[in-house]
């Protein structure tokens, strides 16, 4: 369980006579169901509020707690319960092959290199990218990057799996594929979209406007305040 105690983040100001700006204020949530979806325009402050929930952004004020833990004074224990899944999976693939990104991932559990070889290699099977284990990642497609990165997340075994716009770099059959990844798994899983049908398959939404949430509830009630707010 995730809970977002009165958060705000603020960037301050740059130069002398601006105000500071408010990326999200005021923000209280409590995170219980497995399947959450987080809308909203560019800029709204959904990548900020997902980056809060595994400490790679802190809060300015608030608290985030992460099953019991701060994802400030806990940061590291933090980080082994939530993977976060970045947008671009050129981001957060460090290793020049699939293999040994998966293996970097397995170091601190898997001692031994020939059995975290065979593990790295097992997973990567497992969601369907084996065949590519050896080849550069620059060569794989947008879909292949993807699922590696989401396998190389969930080697270090998470509770929780945080997306930020998983699906917006992959063309339409590798959106539905990363979709149906997504769904089976065992975590808990929190991510933004601007495919309002991706949004449509989790059990809650959170829509998030100008740094506050200005919807959350069910699917069709959150979303179609969205469409209402983004008509006006």
């Amino acid at each position: 369980m995730i809970h977002l105690r009165d958060v705000s983040v603020v960037v301050p100001a740059q130069r002398r006579g601006e105000a500071d700006r408010a990326l999200l204020s005021g923000v209280t949530l409590d995170l219980t169901e497995s399947r959450i979806a987080v809308i909203g325009a560019n800029g709204s402050g959904k990548s900020t509020l997902l980056r809060l929930l595994n400490g790679l952004r802190e809060p300015t004020s608030g608290q985030v707690l992460v099953h019991g833990h701060d994802t400030v004074k806990a940061s590291k224990k933090v980080r082994s319960l939530v993977g976060f899944v970045f947008t671009d999976p050129l981001a957060q693939l460090l290793m020049p092959t699939p293999i040994e990104d998966v293996e970097l991932s397995l170091r601190a559990r898997i001692k031994d290199r020939a059995a975290r070889t065979a593990q790295a290699a097992r997973l990567l099977e497992e969601r369907g990218v084996g065949r590519v284990a050896h080849q550069s990642i620059y060569d794989l497609s947008g879909g292949e990057r993807q699922l590696v990165a989401l396998t190389s997340v969930l080697a270090v075994e998470p509770k929780v799996v945080v997306a930020d716009e998983p699906t917006t770099l992959l063309d339409l059959r590798n959106k539905m594929l990363l979709r149906e990844v997504l769904g089976a798994l065992p975590q808990q899983v929190i991510f933004s979209t601007h495919d309002l049908d991706f949004a449509r398959e989790a059990q809650r939404v959170i829509v998030i406007d100008e740094g506050r949430v200005l919807a959350d509830g069910a699917p069709s009630e959150a979303i179609d305040a969205y469409v209402g707010a983004m008509s006006r």
